[in-house]
């Protein structure tokens, strides 16, 4: 008779301690990569905001630039309301609230116009308008021309 014993052969399978080791391995390797989702992912927002103050940027200076260079009819009534601006320098010193801006979403930007005296270039009487967008210490400016011709 023979007799067979149970531990003669080798067990198929993984040791506690194994176990133990690739948990932490795995652990320290997911931590590493939400560590730097964590980091990608606050600083999405950036691009964002950066997108929305160019193109608000960039409206209200299209605005602007579409108006004449002088006042049309030699009133200066744009101290009454948006509607009643009609040329550049009636958007001197204009902000948010001016715009309609001071609540909602774009209550978090703040906008600053400057409108520089006349310059002549090459013969032609010029205006330099700025739109300053500032969000979060940030700040997009656009400079714009409107001549007089």
């Amino acid at each position: 008779m023979t007799s067979r014993h149970c531990y003669s052969r080798r067990q198929a399978g993984f040791t506690l301690i194994e176990l133990i080791i690739f948990i932490v391995v795995v652990g320290v390797g997911l931590a590493g990569i939400l560590a730097v989702m964590d980091v990608s992912v606050r600083s999405s927002a950036d691009p964002m905001v950066h997108k929305q103050a160019s193109a608000l940027a960039d409206s209200i200076l299209e605005e602007i630039l579409l108006k004449s260079y002088d006042d049309p009819d030699g009133t200066n009534v744009g101290e009454t309301g948006r509607a009643d601006w009609d040329n550049v320098d009636d958007y001197i010193g204009k902000s948010n609230t001016d715009f309609g801006l001071a609540t909602g979403d774009l209550a978090s930007y703040a906008i600053a116009i400057t409108v520089t005296d006349p310059a002549t270039v090459g013969g032609v009487s010029m205006k330099k308008v700025t739109v300053t967008v500032t969000h979060s210490g940030q700040s997009i400016s656009m400079v714009g021309y409107r001549a007089n011709f």
